[in-house]
């Protein structure tokens, strides 16, 4: 097994381009996160707090396999099999019903012309969220992937804005190479059932990684529900789009971002603007983040403010502590708090 060691930014960063060469061996990786913590768990609505030892603080644990082959001439193959799994109980997916390859079940060829990816993978939504928020890809403890992407069983009816999960099904997605620091991504799902097939979800991403400038937008069209490929129960087409940037001053890096989403049979509009910092603060990173919605359709809003310290233990070892506290106009707010451990593999 060759063991593999990638930073969150290189792990997402994906279909930069080959350069031609000898063959070389084909590889497989066993590759992976586990990331645990202990703390108590409140959100905006929720009758009381409830004490915690659960999965997927920082990041959504994970475990899968990932290989290559080199077949001349600056083209590649590869594959990727990957799963989230919940640490606390040992089951895989992020929920009940999820399919056990939820995170990547795809094959691809690159070389220079960039990458086709044919599978499940990422949504276009998914890097642009992660990588400009201080918390990453946090589904526990960061504001902006809070507000896009977890909806609340607590009666306040308060809905993901992402209208199509994370990650797509029977996808097909194109990468661009990287030009001058500046990345594309073109995503087409396909609904993949017996059913009438008029019905499909397209967008894009954005990155441009330039020094301590960043920048990123995406766009989606969303008409199939996800992971399983099924149209929303409502029949509606659904729009969601965010623009992002972040500047790093050595003394903090900054991060803001805005979005708006709708669905077109309801015309509910989410609109949602996120700000944040993070700052070397001794051997690790002082972290805060904010993010406000504004939800036509429910006529509320949610604001929800973070603050957090993550500390290296190593290369592939981090120690956090985060609290936070999540409010929506109408119903009693909540105050969370974390600590834990992630480690990858």
């Amino acid at each position: 097994m060759k063991k593999n060691t990638p930073t969150l930014a290189l792990a997402a960063l994906l279909g930069l381009g080959f350069t031609t060469g000898a063959h070389a061996q084909p590889t497989v990786e066993l590759t992976g996160l586990a990331d645990m913590y202990a703390g108590s768990i409140r959100m905006a609505g929720d009758a009381k707090s409830r004490s915690v030892v659960d999965s997927g603080g920082m990041t959504t644990s994970w475990w899968g396999l990932k290989g290559n082959e080199d077949l001349g001439g600056g083209l590649k193959v590869g594959f990727a099999f990957t799963s989230f799994m919940r640490m606390g109980n040992g089951a895989l997916g992020r929920f009940d019903g999820d399919t056990p390859f939820s995170r990547d079940a795809n094959i691809w060829v690159g070389g220079n012309f960039g990458r086709l990816t044919i599978g499940r993978a990422m949504a276009p939504n998914f890097l642009p969220t992660i990588l400009f928020n201080p918390f990453g890809d946090s589904f526990a403890f960061s504001p902006l992937v809070l507000h896009a992407n977890v909806p609340l069983f607590n009666g306040t009816n308060w809905g993901a804005t992402t209208p199509a999960d994370t990650g797509w099904s029977n996808q097909l997605t194109y990468t661009t190479p990287s030009v001058g620091g500046l990345q594309a991504n073109l995503h087409y799902q396909f609904r993949g059932d017996a059913g009438p097939n008029n019905r499909y979800n397209a967008g894009a991403n954005v990155l441009y990684f330039n020094g301590p400038l960043a920048l990123t937008a995406f766009y989606e069209r969303a008409q199939v529900n996800n992971p399983v490929a099924t149209v929303f129960a409502d029949g509606s087409t659904r729009t969601d789009w965010m623009l992002g940037g972040s500047y790093d001053f050595t003394a903090a890096k900054v991060f803001l971002t805005y979005g708006q989403a709708r669905n077109n049979v309801t015309d509910a509009r989410s609109k949602t603007t996120s700000v944040g910092a993070s700052v070397p603060l001794g051997t690790g990173k002082l972290l805060a983040a904010y993010a406000h919605t504004q939800d036509s359709g429910l006529d509320k809003t949610r604001r929800t403010a973070t603050i957090g310290y993550d500390y290296p233990l190593s290369k592939r070892t981090d120690l956090y502590a985060n609290l936070m506290n999540d409010r929506i106009s109408g119903s009693s707010s909540g105050t969370s708090f974390g600590v834990g451990m992630r480690h990858q593999f």
